[in-house]
């Protein structure tokens, strides 16, 4: 016969004042494409400690918070919109990760669709784009949370379409192949990459045509997202196999 299952032993978990003394901050690692180049909102820290420095856009959470709605409203205030992919990354507790004192950062990052008009904004308000791999060196551990987030947007890109929120609404298939390589770090065979993203059906073509440089011999076509086929896919993924 099995030996019949003992008891959990009991565990008593209390908390004194003095452990409660800890901060919560939160953090948005927020990605931003203009067609060439993939980039990193940063702000310029204002006050002690670090002051000047650059650092991920960031705010405290308050004792009755949710770090969610605080990284969401951040998100609103600085971009002036609420249509970004908003996700968790992680905790980082490092106890002396700020020199003042104890404090835990629950880190999120998005993707935005980014135009002139929203860099021109951001840009009057003090912050900065800058491309993801010239990165400054910023404040607290936010290179940390940094490389975490495009190791997250990495994975995100192998399993799911992520063009929706950083391409504009009709883009050239130049426009998102560049995307791809600069959210994996690696360059595509063109002509295979291009075969199997049309053969995907998640672009439709359009009668439009843009010229994407003095130099190019002739215009490209413009496409757009068949939206059916990219929330499907952005339910139950793929894999990213283009090379």
């Amino acid at each position: 016969m099995l030996d019949k299952l003992k008891a959990p032993t009991p565990m008593r978990i209390e908390f004194s004042t003095d452990e409660f003394k800890v901060a919560l901050a939160t953090s948005v690692v927020v990605f931003g494409f203009d067609g060439e180049n993939l980039k990193i909102l940063v702000a310029n820290k204002i006050g002690q400690p670090f002051e000047g420095d650059s650092i991920i856009p960031s705010s405290i959470v308050r004792i009755e918070e949710d770090p969610a709605y605080v990284a969401k409203e951040l998100l609103t205030r600085i971009t002036g919109r609420n249509d970004g992919m908003l996700e968790k990354l992680n905790g980082f507790a490092e106890p002396f990760r700020n020199p003042v004192g104890r404090v835990v950062n629950i880190a999120y990052y998005c993707t935005i669709r980014l135009d002139e008009t929203s860099e021109n904004n951001l840009r009057k308000e003090g912050y900065l784009w800058v491309n993801a791999h010239e990165v400054p060196r910023l404040a607290y551990d936010h290179n940390k949370i940094l490389e975490y987030a495009k190791e997250r947007l990495k994975r995100r890109v192998k399993g799911r379409p992520i063009g929706f929120n950083l391409l504009p609404a009709e883009f050239t298939l130049n426009n998102i192949q560049k995307l791809y390589e600069c959210a994996l770090g690696k360059e595509f065979d063109k002509r295979n990459f291009r075969r199997k993203l049309l053969k995907s059906q998640l672009l439709i073509e359009t009668e439009r045509f843009v010229r994407s440089s003095e130099r190019a011999k002739r215009p490209s076509r413009l496409y757009m997202f068949n939206e059916k086929e990219y929330r499907t896919l952005s339910l139950k993924g793929y894999d990213f196999i283009y090379q």
